[in-house]
């Protein structure tokens, strides 16, 4: 295909863009600007969950029984494996369909030209012959030719080149090129699968929470194989000196190892984060990283920016100051002249609207150059041409403007300690200036624009504070402005200037942010070394940010959150992407954070009772009898039903806690194993009922059924117990919870009542006494003992790293 460059080849009209009959013609031709991902083939995602650990172990117990002629076993077992096979497909195919729509609602938007009026829509409704406009932080999303300004972009994600590239009228920028400095109008030139790389760079990309996951795996395994090993290490050895068949207990081995690898918990972290994930888009927040619900239940500092996030950011003219030999207007109508209204910036629409209102902006004014705002020079500049008369125009920070117009010592001073009254009342000040060609510029006049704070901003930060995240607002804007938001939303009045941080020692910088409750006159790099300063001293940060500039910050905060009005390199760079207006949606990710945290909490801890329970149960009952209780497939049996049920503990209802949650998987492990004990000692009395008088030794098949119900019981009793730290009957369990458990109790009794699936059938007497006692044993005595262990073990201290 060869691309059309210009504007008269698409009959696309300048000053007013593409008409819809045009838009409609051009996307029949050329479709939709995407380019559709390719999928993985179903079926090899199907049978790669035959490959893994869980997978080879389940093999090889098939493979050792029907070695052994164990084949009803093995049977089970196949079962089993094409079972929990089947369920995994299922949830990471659903879990892939969740991601999809989270990238669908993060879509890269676009400002474009259409019948005359400048509007935001999603990139892919572009059609080559639109007009866009490209301003500092976005990416480029279709192949475009610059019409009006100059940029520079970074496209070292399609080229390799690490230096920034300028582009000016005539030239052509590329799809997924990033704009990196000032602002343009262009022409699309080519779409979708027709671009020059075929593709437009992904914005959201999903990182799965690896390394976190595999910290707290491995140190619930480091616990669980150094007590398991043990115990089954001299289950060999006894079964070696008895003259025991090794190859006869080996499939029991295998389950009882298999049983102790916390498999499900990277699965439990899945689904856990993936529901908490699903819920936070209800409520108009979106995630990028599953895992960044569970970096926010820990945040303990939130760095906030102030405009738009605190504030309304819809600013207007509150107060204008003209200088001497000028008028209001004339300070209102330069400032205009140096606004861009398709940045739909609100500074440039403050001055716009006003000017518009006085009626003292009109087609006269035709600007021949425009160059954007840079966090830099903090100021804009308009060339101007009125008939035969050229000039500049320029607003910005009255420092900058004032050293552009070259004010004497006392001139400065008078309008300084005019743009601080303003300052304390709460306006933010900008200066307008007017140049002639060259370059001699004459100070205009100073107006006062208001933003005031949002009506839910004061709650928003007395709320985290309750939650125990310390709130530090940082701002471009001057001190007296700072403290007057500050103290409005009850941050505090304890404000600093960036530029103390800079002649503060090395060590005492973070004491000193600490301290405080916000920094002034704050440059974009100077947020990027607040939060690393943060994190030196051990802090888990958020940061709020808008800009391009503040990517670094972003990406280098554990919560990085991009509020709605975020240029697109702020969403790439953000872990959270706020939907709507404001800051109030983030306590959603804290809380669901701090749920998720308390029910995969929940999880380990009963993960290492049941451990502890079914090895030392089924090991010293070897030791005292001389004989395995419990087969291999009824072990096998009972350690899915239970892991299933603890898989919806995801599901939970949990009260997030008020402080940030920290792992203790040392406290967990102990509390567990003494839980564990507990159980396995009150086993040991069910076990005693057994033998003695139900007459179960002259039966191992029946015995097997028997502690098959034991485990069973006294495991779906002790979920009940340890989802709660206080007594069990302080929350009631979710109805998914509920439903399953008694689905899984149902079913215990169902195989050991009628023999299904391998199981001798015992009377049901006996099993209403497993029932019962393990029960009884459960909500009084373990529900009593763990209330005092959460006591004496709150397991609210971090570990040391």
């Amino acid at each position: 295909m060869i691309p059309k460059k210009n504007t008269e080849e698409f009959h696309t009209d300048p000053a007013k863009g593409l008409n819809q009959n045009q838009v409609e013609t051009h996307r029949k031709e050329y479709g939709y600007n995407e380019v559709l991902s390719k999928t993985a083939n179903p079926i090899f995602l199907f049978l790669r969950k035959f490959w893994g650990l869980t997978a080879w172990m389940l093999e090889l117990i098939i493979l050792l029984s029907w070695f052994l002629h164990k084949h009803s076993d093995a049977y089970i077992v196949l079962g089993l494996l094409l079972f929990n096979t089947i369920i995994g497909f299922i949830q990471e195919h659903n879990a892939a369909n969740a991601v999809e729509a989270l990238k669908k609602k993060l879509q890269i938007n676009v400002k474009l030209l259409r019948d005359g009026v400048w509007k935001t829509l999603a990139a892919r409704e572009l059609v080559p012959g639109d007009i866009v406009r490209i301003r500092i932080g976005d990416f480029v999303p279709a192949d475009v030719k610059i019409i009006e300004g100059e940029i520079k972009i970074d496209q070292s994600a399609l080229t390799g080149e690490s230096l920034e590239v300028g582009k000016k009228p005539e030239d052509i920028t590329y799809s997924g090129s990033i704009v990196t400095k000032g602002e343009a109008t262009a022409l699309v030139t080519l779409t979708g699968t027709h671009t020059n790389y075929g593709k437009t760079i992904e914005l959201v990309k999903t990182a799965k929470p690896k390394s976190h996951i595999q910290k707290i795996i491995s140190k619930v395994v480091k616990w669980l194989l150094l007590i398991i090993g043990v115990l089954l290490s001299i289950a060999l050895i006894v079964s070696f000196l008895r003259g025991i068949n090794l190859l006869e207990i080996l499939p029991l081995m295998l389950v009882l190892l298999l049983g102790a690898i916390p498999v499900a918990l990277t699965a439990m972290f899945t689904v856990c984060m993936a529901l908490g994930s699903k819920a936070l888009v209800k409520e108009g927040v979106l995630i990028t990283r599953l895992n960044a619900p569970d970096d926010a239940a820990s945040m303990d500092i939130l760095c906030v920016d102030k405009t738009g996030t605190l504030t309304l950011n819809k600013l207007s003219v509150a107060r204008v100051q003209a200088a001497k030999d000028h008028t209001e207007d004339e300070v209102l109508l330069y400032g205009a002249l140096a606004s861009e209204e398709a940045n739909h910036d609100s500074i440039d629409l403050a001055f716009i609207n006003s000017a518009k209102q006085k009626n003292i902006l009109n087609d006269t004014y035709v600007r021949k150059a425009f160059i954007p705002f840079d966090p830099q020079n903090r100021k804009t500049e308009a060339t101007i041409k009125k008939e035969n008369d050229e000039f500049k125009v320029m607003k910005g920070s009255f420092k900058v403007i004032a050293q552009v117009c070259s004010l004497d010592a006392k001139s400065t001073a008078d309008w300084d300690e005019k743009v601080n009254g303003f300052g304390k009342e709460g306006y933010r000040t900008l200066a307008v200036a007017k140049a002639d060609m060259s370059d001699k510029a004459f100070f205009i006049g100073i107006v006062a624009l208001h933003d005031p704070p949002r009506p839910d901003s004061k709650n928003l930060i007395n709320e985290l504070k309750t939650l125990g995240v310390s709130v530090k607002m940082l701002t471009g804007d001057a001190i007296p402005i700072a403290i007057e938001i500050a103290k409005a939303v009850d941050i505090g009045e304890a404000i600093i200037k960036a530029a103390e941080l800079k002649t503060t020692d090395k060590g005492n910088v973070v004491e000193l942010l600490e301290k405080n409750n916000g920094v002034a006159e704050v440059y974009p790099k100077d947020k990027y070394d607040i939060v690393k300063a943060f994190q030196v001293k051990g802090h888990i940060v958020g940061m709020t940010g808008d800009g391009v500039n503040d990517a670094p910050a972003l990406k280098q905060a554990e919560v990085g959150i991009a509020v709605s009005n975020a240029t697109d390199v702020a969403k790439g760079a953000a872990s959270v992407v706020l939907t709507q207006e404001g800051l109030s949606n983030i306590l959603s990710p804290i809380k669901v954070g701090r749920m998720m945290f308390e029910r995969i909490n929940t999880w380990i801890l009963n993960k290492i009772a049941r451990t502890i329970l079914k090895t030392c149960f089924v090991v010293i009952a070897f030791l005292i009898l001389g004989k395995y209780v419990i087969s291999a497939s009824a072990m096998l049996i009972m350690i899915f039903m239970t892991d299933f049920v603890k898989i919806s503990l995801s599901t939970d209802n949990v009260k997030w806690s008020e402080k940030p949650a920290k792992w203790n998987i040392n406290g967990v492990a102990k509390m567990g194993v003494v839980i564990g004990l507990i159980m396995t000692i009150e086993a040991f009395g069910l076990l005693y009922i057994g033998l003695d008088y139900f007459n179960l030794n002259a039966d191992n098949k029946a015995l097997s059924t028997f502690c098959f119900e034991v485990l069973l019981f006294f495991a779906l009793f002790s979920i009940f117990v340890v989802r709660e730290k206080k007594h069990f009957w302080s929350s009631a369990p979710s109805k998914t919870l509920l439903f399953l458990l008694i689905a899984d109790m149902i079913l215990g009794v169902l195989f050991s009542t009628f023999g299904l699936l391998g199981f001798k059938a015992i009377p049901l007497i006996q099993t209403l006494v497993a029932f019962i006692y393990a029960a009884v044993s459960s909500f009084i005595i373990n529900d009593l003992i763990k209330f005092m262990l959460f006591k004496k073990w709150p397991l609210e201290t971090a570990e040391k790293k």
